[in-house]
């Protein structure tokens, strides 16, 4: 009996890393006009953020559908294997809510769903642990057991590049968006609890950058776990998020992923950001 693990592509992990690391991406879908497009599969991330800078109008994300969820474990269910479900936070889509659906309809036990309260490189960091846990022999229930308990200690981070985006989506007005954009300020985000919340901001992505690595001197990260970098077409900002939280922690064991449509769609190219499991307090 093996163990089956699950996630969405918002966790921005390569589709092409699949086989090699023994788990299974579900797409999400974009659509821009009328066109509807498999998240990772008909749009590879480079496309989708060119096409993001010439649309005019956001593109919509849509969630996988229950009958979708039921098709993929019902393989598995069939073959006797234990299924990991982990899924984007349900506070930000409706995914994990169509895989519990999945698993009603199927009435089956060996389905365990995990809402991940996270997203794109935090949600990728917990697959990677499900992965490390399966690899060393852990049972399905050790595993949720683990994960469960790291996410209590995830931080989440994130750098916003241009203010264009979250106003296109009708999350700033145009007027703040504008004065935003003519002092150069970055707003920094943070998961909280599944959603994600204005944390700070800062006049230019090096403050910005510092910003975050203050809050790694504070949040210490635990050096058993692998720190998490993403960033939506950013290599030059990326590089300076690294050096700021390198200066101040032992980052001995990082991953870096290339943002995709679900986070790409309201923050926009040029976003950074950085996921990491905290110490626990004493």
């Amino acid at each position: 009996m093996a163990i089956k693990i699950i996630t969405d592509s918002t966790s921005d992990i390569a589709f092409d890393r699949q086989e090699e690391l023994g788990i299974k991406i579900v797409s999400l879908s974009v659509r821009f006009g009328d066109k509807e497009y498999v998240d990772g599969v008909d749009l590879t991330k480079p496309q989708f953020f060119q096409m993001l800078r010439e649309s005019a109008e956001l593109p919509t994300t849509a969630q996988v559908n229950p009958e979708r969820f039921e098709k993929i474990f019902a393989e598995s269910v069939q073959n006797g294997d234990e299924v990991i479900g982990i899924f984007i936070s349900s506070k930000l889509s409706g995914t994990y809510q169509s895989a519990v659906i999945a698993k009603q309809m199927l009435g089956a036990e060996n389905i365990h769903l995990i809402d991940s309260l996270s997203v794109s490189f935090g949600l990728a960091l917990l697959v990677y642990e499900m992965i490390k846990l399966r690899d060393a022999g852990k049972s399905a229930p050790e595993i949720c057991s683990a994960v469960k308990e790291l996410k209590k200690r995830q931080k989440f981070y994130a750098i916003i590049d241009t203010l264009k985006y979250l106003k296109m989506g009708g999350r700033l007005s145009a007027s703040s968006a504008f004065i935003g954009s003519m002092l150069h300020i970055k707003p920094i985000i943070a998961i909280e609890n599944g959603e994600i919340k204005a944390f700070d901001k800062k006049k230019g992505h090096k403050a910005a950058a510092q910003r975050i690595a203050e809050m790694m001197e504070q949040e210490k990260p635990d050096s058993a776990y692998r720190v998490f970098f993403g960033d939506s077409d950013a290599q030059q900002f990326i590089n300076l998020l690294k050096d700021a939280v390198e200066s101040v922690a032992d980052i001995s064991d990082s991953e870096t992923v290339a943002l995709g449509s679900v986070v790409g769609t309201h923050g926009g190219p040029g976003c950074v950001g950085i996921s990491y499991i905290a110490q626990e307090h004493s």
